[in-house]
């Protein structure tokens, strides 16, 4: 009988495979599967000759678990991406238990002089990395996280997942400890603060009882708190965990002190119920930031680590989806998430792209369709050429453009994180003074309103406040096909004064049709077609779409072409020059105009018009509806084309348009942005295609349809996945709700510190109801924000 070449078991009768020592092992499960792709991976397949025993117990390599592994290129293939020069991972961290611990990660990574950017994602746990990995390899900055205390890995959903669930099992564990102990611990001190004649044996009895009951959730239930403190300390920096974590261990030794000298006073109960009140805080903010983060989590489905890569023969194998190449054919069966950008080669089938552009029903796949990662196969098997490696596909893109939005932080949110931190030394000098005023004024409540100060006004609450609600608004976003790739663009959105529309693509659908062609030289229209389709084959423009759909075959080769963009393309047929564009490029002067509603091109050889054809457009179904809703909101809308018919002008009049230009260049368009903003304006644009580059990029906030060209979509501040216009609307609504709820909580954070501060100082605030209150104004900034999932 065969038996798994990783533990030795008896195989199935559909067994998996892998590469190991240039030959295709038999695994038996996925389990062992996963570990020998880590071991072969990590450059470790020596361990196959060496170990000693073959056994589902036989240990591991122990250099496998040395994070060089992550710096092998194959290994990095499937969590690795570039941007420009620099390396970007998207990790899974351990141990992030509250704003302080984000802080902290990303102030001590921001010292490496080779990471360009840190940010951590409060909400979800992940850690975005940016940086040189010439200067430093990721492993190096893995273990200078584990320094810290913090164990980062690349993301996964589904181990995401458990990694969450795994935390927060641990945080109620700790609870519920804390929760029992804090029981007893108050009905101890209730007897010693209610008995009048109570002697000092049974005082001792009590109080010694009391400390054993709380040193557990002392020292297990109030361990995150220390931990995190002390590894701010090790950094040479505070955080928000510093100033909790000095009051408990003061009030606890405090206490044990007071016991062996038989002070009057112990705080035993107060530590106690300190500690479950800040872990009941936290567990219950833990729980509403990952409700805020779970949509990006629906968002970007579990991708399968495997897939049926179809061989010469007809037959299929299952190989991991990192080693799919461009141009091989897979097949996807009926139930089974497509695992790359392809073209359907065979089948016929229903696909739902809900994940990705919010549309509900599955939409019919035939051959020669594109299909994307991410998508559902639902009913018949599909075969598919890869057009793009599940490492660039359109899910792979979504979900780094997305990560990337949340990575960069608003002005308004460094600011409060900076505040944040200040503060906490502020506290800190502010507890010293009053633990003085007190000591002189009366002893005996100079530590119970030191503590209360510490805690009361531990600034959580201001650190969540802008965070929560950025996730929140841009997941909703996600979902309803408006994805952000900008950190600012919430804010910038909320503030816009104008919003400027392209025509062709943008208000329009894009898919131009071939009307009508007028030849006007000795070749017949069939030879016009072919020379205009062969020079339109070297752009991406919705006019050279619909050259390109008449499919034409044996088209002439072209060589010199030149692509000037918002005029024509230039190239050269068998020795001879041709233009095609607009009237003034192909033929160096105006022409006549073509009817309502056409747009019309010239192809010419010398300047002299060899043709023209007249091209039509249908308008978006909900551009009406989406101008005067925008009106309604305020908006100036503009409408800038670069058409030199009537079409611009007599679009903006039906969908009544404040402003409309036309006839403009690219560099026009720019400069019409460029004075608008210096009036004052905050500016919008939606455009789509390469002739929108230059003005997106000039616009205060840009925003492309997702079937625009690649380099109008990577420069964007924002996609509409879905190309309708609709999300527009809800996004600028949201962004405007969003702004309110972030100023509330930051007002909210602020009032509450600065209220709670002179009763916790002058000793009429408990320290563990200082607890509660802390506990309450985080809950409360993180609850609020999670109102904007309401948002219709």
């Amino acid at each position: 009988m065969s038996t798994c070449f990783h533990c030795g078991e008896a195989l199935p009768a559909k067994s998996f495979q892998f590469k190991v020592l240039g030959e295709m092992r038999e695994l038996c499960c996925m389990g062992c599967y996963a570990v020998t792709e880590a071991i072969v991976n990590a450059g470790l397949e020596h361990y196959y000759q060496e170990r000693d025993v073959i056994s589902p117990t036989a240990p591991l390599p122990e250099s496998l678990t040395i994070l060089q592994g992550y710096d092998h290129p194959n290994t990095q293939l499937q969590f690795l991406h570039r941007e420009q020069d620099l390396a970007c991972a998207e990790l899974s961290v351990e141990g992030v238990t509250c704003a302080a611990c984000a802080w902290l990660i990303e102030r001590r990574l921001a010292q490496e002089p080779s990471v360009k950017q840190a940010t951590v994602n409060l909400s979800s746990h992940r850690l975005r990395l940016l940086w040189d990995d010439n200067q430093a390899p990721l492993s190096q900055l893995l273990a200078d996280l584990e320094q810290l205390g913090y164990r980062a890995r690349p993301f996964r959903t589904d181990t995401h997942a458990q990694l969450l669930k795994q935390e927060s099992r641990q945080l109620l564990m700790r609870l519920g400890v804390a929760a029992l102990g804090s029981m007893q611990a108050m009905m101890y001190a209730g007897s010693l603060y209610f008995a009048t004649d109570m002697t000092d044996t049974y005082r001792d009895f009590f109080r010694w009882t009391s400390l054993v009951v709380t040193t557990p959730i002392f020292f297990y239930s109030g361990y995150p708190f220390y931990r995190s403190a002390w590894y701010a300390l090790k950094a040479r920096t505070l955080n928000m965990d510093s100033s909790v974590s000095i009051a408990l261990i003061i009030s606890f030794f405090a206490s044990i002190y007071a016991m062996l000298t038989g002070a009057p006073h112990v705080y035993f109960d107060s530590v106690s119920m300190f500690i479950f009140f800040l872990l009941a805080g936290r567990y219950l903010e833990a729980q509403a930031r990952q409700q805020a983060s779970q949509t990006a989590n629906d968002l970007i489905p579990i991708m399968p680590r495997l897939s049926h890569r179809l061989l010469s023969n007809g037959d299929s194998e299952e190989v991991p989806v990192s080693d799919l190449h461009l141009g091989e054919h897979i097949i996807v069966k009926a139930g089974e998430i497509i695992p790359c950008d392809g073209l359907v080669l065979e089948g016929h089938s229903a696909v739902s792209e809900a994940l990705l552009t919010g549309e509900p029903l599955p939409i019919d796949k035939n051959k020669g369709d594109r299909v994307v990662s991410g998508s559902q196969n639902h009913d018949s098997p599909l075969v598919i050429e890869i057009l793009k490696t599940a490492q660039s596909s359109t899910l792979a893109t979504i979900h780094q453009l997305m990560n990337r939005a949340l990575a960069e932080k608003p002005l308004l949110a460094e600011r409060a994180d900076h505040i944040a931190h200040w503060f906490v030394l502020i506290i800190l000098v502010l507890s010293a003074v009053v633990y003085g005023a007190w000591y002189v004024v009366n002893p005996e409540y100079a530590l119970l309103a030191t503590i209360a100060v510490l805690v009361a006004t531990c600034p959580c609450a201001l650190s969540l406040a802008t965070p929560v609600a950025l996730t929140t608004a841009t997941n909703q976003l996600a979902q309803q096909g408006f994805l952000i790739t900008r950190g600012h663009v919430l804010e910038t959105l909320s503030q816009a004064s104008h919003i400027i529309f392209d025509k062709t693509g943008t208000l329009t659908e894009g898919k131009l049709e071939l009307a009508s062609i007028k030849v006007f030289a000795e070749l017949d229209e069939l030879a016009v077609k072919t020379i205009a389709t062969a020079l339109e084959q070297y752009s991406e423009h919705p006019v050279a779409l619909a050259f390109k759909r008449l499919k034409l075959a044996d088209l002439p080769l072209v060589s010199e072409t030149t692509n000037l963009v918002g005029s024509g393309l230039k190239g050269v047929i068998d020795g001879k020059s041709y233009l095609i564009g607009h009237d003034l490029f192909a033929l160096g002067r105006e022409a006549v105009a073509p009817d309502e509603g056409f747009l019309r091109i010239w192809l010419s050889l010398d300047q002299q018009p060899l043709a023209s054809f007249d091209l039509r457009d249908k308008v978006r179904p909900d551009a009406a509806s989406l101008i005067q809703q925008l009106k309604a909101q305020g908006l100036t809308t503009v409408l800038l084309s670069g058409d030199r018919s009537q079409a611009p002008q007599l679009l903006g009049q039906a969908l009544a348009i404040d402003d409309i230009k036309a006839g403009l260049s690219p560099t026009e368009k720019a400069q019409y942005v460029q004075n608008l903003q210096a009036q004052g304006a905050i500016v919008v644009m939606v455009g789509d295609g390469i002739n929108d580059a230059p003005v997106l990029g000039q616009s205060h906030l840009s925003v492309a349809m997702s079937s625009g060209a690649d380099l109008a979509q990577t420069t964007a501040d924002a996609i509409l996945l879905s190309d309708k216009l609709a999300p527009l609307v809800r996004a600028r609504q949201l962004a405007i709700r969003t702004q309110v709820i972030v100023k509330q909580n930051l007002y909210w954070a602020f009032v509450y510190n600065l209220a709670i501060l002179p009763p916790a100082a002058l000793g009429y605030i408990p320290p563990w109801v200082a607890a509660i209150g802390m506990s309450l104004s985080s809950l409360f900034v993180v609850l609020n924000a999670l109102r904007l999932k309401r948002t219709n």
